[in-house]
């Protein structure tokens, strides 16, 4: 059975995932736009664990955004093994199916190669006591998992790194459509490259195909193609997380328009 919930605030993402009628939740760990890495209680983890475990709720960590792995620069590439390194301890912690983290991009002037690279060395260097999953990304001219040729040569790029096989995909449908992707056809594209798609973000966008702009809709309100956002959540065989505005009574709604999709 295809798992389905939303982000959720950290504090009770449990709690909230009854409310919602979801058995999935994805949450942060920490301030998303801070280096500073999870805090975790002991006893709040493994609590939050078994809960989880005995309600059936699928537990997804999203890393912070400042993480860019594939950067050229020191002072944000070492930085950012370190919080994801964290991260996926942490989330091993509370028995996380897995943690979301962003392609990442590099500047202008930068040979992609090297950041393509910059990725095989940090999988390398993970301690991957929980999986770590690829998120492609909305924008970006330099950006690693925009479009799907680079995707493909990120890829191609990390699979000699060892514990790559912990390495899985999540596609986020808003990216996808703002960053030029044909949502028609696209799990077929994406399994043709990575073999695999392990959670699906189901957004709509504010914004025209192509845009490159990174704003979500609830579904039904944007631009996004609605076929095409029903056969990924169809076709993809993945758990799938909302990141849509609103409230729980609102994502309870989108929840079960989902489920509709899946009948």
């Amino acid at each position: 059975m295809i798992q389905l919930g939303a982000h959720v605030d950290q504090t009770d993402p449990l709690a909230q995932a009854r409310e919602m009628g979801a058995t999935a939740v994805q949450f942060f760990l920490g301030d998303p736009q801070k280096w500073k890495g999870p805090q975790l209680d002991a006893e709040w983890a493994e609590r939050l664990r078994v809960e989880a475990d005995e309600a059936g709720v699928q537990l997804w960590v999203h890393a912070p955004y400042v993480i860019n792995l594939a950067s050229t620069n020191n002072r944000i590439r070492i930085p950012s093994r370190k919080l994801l390194q964290q991260n996926v301890h942490a989330a091993a912690q509370i028995g996380a199916a897995g943690v979301i983290v962003h392609g990442g991009h590099v500047t202008k002037d930068d040979d992609p190669a090297v950041g393509f690279d910059n990725w095989r060395k940090a999988v390398d260097g993970l301690e991957m006591s929980c999986p770590i999953l690829i998120e492609n990304t909305a924008g970006g001219a330099n950006a690693m998992a925009r479009h799907l040729d680079r995707i493909d040569q990120l890829w191609s790029t990390i699979a000699s790194a060892s514990d790559s096989d912990k390495v899985g995909f999540c596609l986020d449908t808003c990216h996808a459509h703002a960053g030029g992707e044909e949502l028609v056809g696209l799990v077929e594209r994406i399994k043709a490259i990575t073999g695999r798609i392990d959670l699906v973000h189901c957004n709509d966008s504010r914004d025209a195909f192509d845009s490159g702009a990174d704003r979500h809709a609830n579904l039904g309100q944007g631009q996004v193609d609605p076929e095409g956002l029903a056969e990924v959540v169809r076709l993809a065989g993945a758990s799938v997380v909302l990141e849509t505005p609103g409230s729980a009574e609102v994502h309870a709604l989108e929840i079960e328009y989902l489920k509709e999709q899946l009948r």
